[in-house]
């Protein structure tokens, strides 16, 4: 099943194609990555997503109906740009937001007891917005963008603020929320949150989306056939001589294999050569290398 599905996308300011003919799918109940640089289009793509902007081309389905403006409803949207009302107390202001999407009155204390319990923030109810630090307000943030339970939840930095313990918190909740089947769409700058908690990801450029796929899958296409090796002792001259050695340390090497060469091969020389082996393993590129790599060519 598809939760969300966009087909050739166009979004032009005056002289600026910010977003050029995207298209992309992003599969039901999966945790997945809107990704690239700044001025890419990210923003736009979910401004028009959640029905805050319109498109001037292309079709958007939500669960397979054209999106439309009862969608934003079963959408929960965190924007990077945090936009809680200082001045308000928390308690007042989670109901309201709660309200804005349709939930009552009742529905919505309930909700958010069970959220600020689940934080163990129960005392923050009546405390001024403007009274917590910035960890503080993104817990916050998290709570109001989740209390309807929504079908599609947008993410972007959703850790910007929080120390490592609220990170994991969060990320924990995310994990959660995705399993009882909620759909998860994260946009972030840390490629190694996305390697982390993605399954899927799409990256945007200059407005076009220049990669999609499972993130296994786009690993695999941009391995070079490198694999690293630990052992205990040394490598004969002998053997070391036939390797492309592209990096080398005390006890470790990481070697280059030509295509087609046999990992096993190479790891049987090694064996017949008494090399004392701790570990060998295929070294694969991370996200942050693919993303500079597509970004930058």
């Amino acid at each position: 099943m598809i939760v969300l599905n966009l087909e050739e996308v166009v979004k032009a300011y005056e002289k600026h194609l910010a977003v050029d003919s995207v298209s992309f799918e992003v599969p039901e109940g999966s945790i997945f990555g809107l990704l690239g640089p700044n001025g890419a289009g990210k923003t736009t793509l979910i401004r028009i997503i959640t029905t805050i902007i319109r498109a001037d081309s292309g079709r958007i389905f939500f669960k397979g109906d054209l999106l439309n403006h009862k969608h934003p409803s079963r959408i929960g949207y965190m924007p990077e740009e945090r936009g809680l009302y200082k001045k308000m107390k928390v308690g007042d202001h989670l109901i309201y937001l709660a309200r804005l999407k349709g939930l009552s009155k009742s529905q919505a204390k309930e909700s958010i007891d069970y959220w600020l319990e689940k934080f163990e923030i129960t005392d923050w109810w009546s405390k001024k917005v403007n009274e917590l630090s910035k960890g503080m307000q993104q817990k916050i943030q998290f709570i109001s963008t989740v209390v309807h339970e929504p079908e599609l939840l947008i993410l972007d930095e959703p850790f910007s603020g929080l120390d490592p313990i609220n990170t994991n918190l969060i990320k924990s909740e995310i994990r959660k929320l995705q399993e009882k089947g909620t759909s998860i769409i994260f946009s972030t700058h840390r490629m190694e949150q996305v390697e982390e908690i993605c399954e899927h990801i799409v990256l945007i450029n200059k407005g076009q989306n220049v990669l999609e796929g499972r993130v296994s899958d786009i690993k695999n296409t941009y391995k070079q056939n490198i694999f690293q090796l630990e052992f205990d002792g040394r490598i004969p001259e002998s053997v070391e001589t036939d390797l492309s050695i592209i990096e080398k340390a005390p006890n470790r090497i990481r070697i280059q294999l030509e295509e087609g060469q046999d990992s096993n091969v190479l790891l049987n020389q090694f064996l017949n050569e008494g090399v004392k082996i701790l570990s060998f393993n295929e070294i694969f590129p991370s996200l942050n290398e693919i993303f500079i790599r597509q970004v930058e060519s």
